[in-house]
């Protein structure tokens, strides 16, 4: 399986010279539905856990106790293979039914939801990247390090899961954990990841216009000066801000990525310090609950374009194939102290 982000439809530096120097490379990981096994960098597959360490668990307080609790994640699996094969039908047959009886049944007991679990919870598999598929994890993890896993607690800490990253050399790990513990619930089934196959690609991207000089925000509000250098290029639709043709087309790359430059919406740009040293941080990973959308739709790889992606269920969002959502549809990301990996990482909600 490969990827590939079709050209931008411009060079932005040969318009705006001053964004040369802030060019960053990203590897954009193209989760896409797949059966990894330990061996692979995968989204919601299985972990190259050693046999011999404590498997994660969250014991902290989680938002919304006594609300109830979601289904347990073998459940939610459940609830998916029945949507899948609801979907199937639907395509063969418009006309219906769609749904056996057994399937409703099944699916209105599961979704009555459990209760809320006790003691501390089981921690879910979210993402493992090997550095061989994402060579920038040697520089911005430990020395030694090429695997990077990230777990979460799938309840609210406060809006969004309780996130663990973890650091380790695969060579060092000979016995792996084979059954690996999970939740008895979830508070949302959007946080459980369906498990993906990752197809990285690099590409370049430049920062949101809000991490920009005052100058150069206002030279990419001059519609002129578009218009001039880029022609048609540009969408007429962007004349009153143009500024937003470069944030949706040519800046920060969509979905999930390593690397890069930070995305923004929720918020202004905060600052990210190492809690323990102040060094600036720089972005690890994010986490997206699309992978592209409407406005950043040019940033679809040509072979989803071409169709060759399998279907997403009815009611799923857009480029959606991970099935993780976060706080309405922002992403979760992680930054890392450059001086120290070993420092606590920071993540936020944007």
């Amino acid at each position: 399986m490969s990827r590939t982000t079709p050209p931008r439809p411009f060079d932005v530096t040969a318009l705006f010279p001053r964004l040369a120097p802030l060019a960053r490379t990203a590897t954009r990981l193209h989760p896409r539905p797949g059966s990894p096994s330990v061996h692979d960098s995968s989204v919601g597959g299985p972990l190259l856990w050693p046999a011999d360490e404590p498997w994660p668990h969250c014991d902290e307080p989680h938002e919304g106790h006594g609300a109830g609790a979601g289904p347990s994640p073998a459940q939610v699996r459940l609830l998916r293979r029945h949507r899948a094969a609801m979907e199937d039908r639907r395509r063969r047959d418009p006309e219906g039914p769609w749904a056996t009886p057994e399937e409703l049944a099944t699916d209105d007991r599961l979704q009555a939801g459990r209760p809320w679990p006790e003691g501390p919870t089981a921690m879910l598999p979210v993402a493992q990247l090997y550095a061989r598929d994402v060579p920038q994890l040697r520089t911005l993890g430990p020395p030694r390090a090429d695997l990077l896993q990230v777990l979460w607690c799938p309840f609210d800490h406060p809006a969004a899961p309780r996130p663990g990253l973890f650091w380790r050399s695969a060579a060092e790990v000979t016995d792996v954990l084979g059954a690996p513990p999970e939740p008895s619930a979830i508070q949302f089934s959007d946080y459980l990841p369906d498990p993906c196959l990752c197809a990285p690609e690099q590409v370049a991207e430049y920062p949101n216009p809000l991490e920009l000089s005052r100058e150069l925000r206002e030279q990419l509000g001059d519609w002129t000066r578009w218009q001039a250098a880029a022609g048609s290029a540009v969408d007429s639709s962007y004349e009153a801000a143009p500024e937003e043709f470069y944030l949706n087309h040519l800046s920060v790359a969509p979905g999930w990525k390593v690397g890069g430059w930070s995305s923004w919406g929720l918020t202004d740009p905060v600052p990210r310090r190492c809690p323990r040293c102040d060094t600036e941080m720089d972005p690890l990973l994010t986490i997206a609950s699309t992978e592209w959308d409407g406005a950043g739709g040019s940033w679809a790889p040509i072979e989803d374009r071409a169709g060759d992606t399998p279907p997403l269920p009815q009611g799923n969002p857009p480029a959606n194939f991970t099935r993780v959502v976060l706080a309405g549809g922002y992403g979760m990301q992680f930054h890392i102290c450059p001086a120290c990996p070993d420092h606590p990482y920071v993540d936020l909600i944007q």
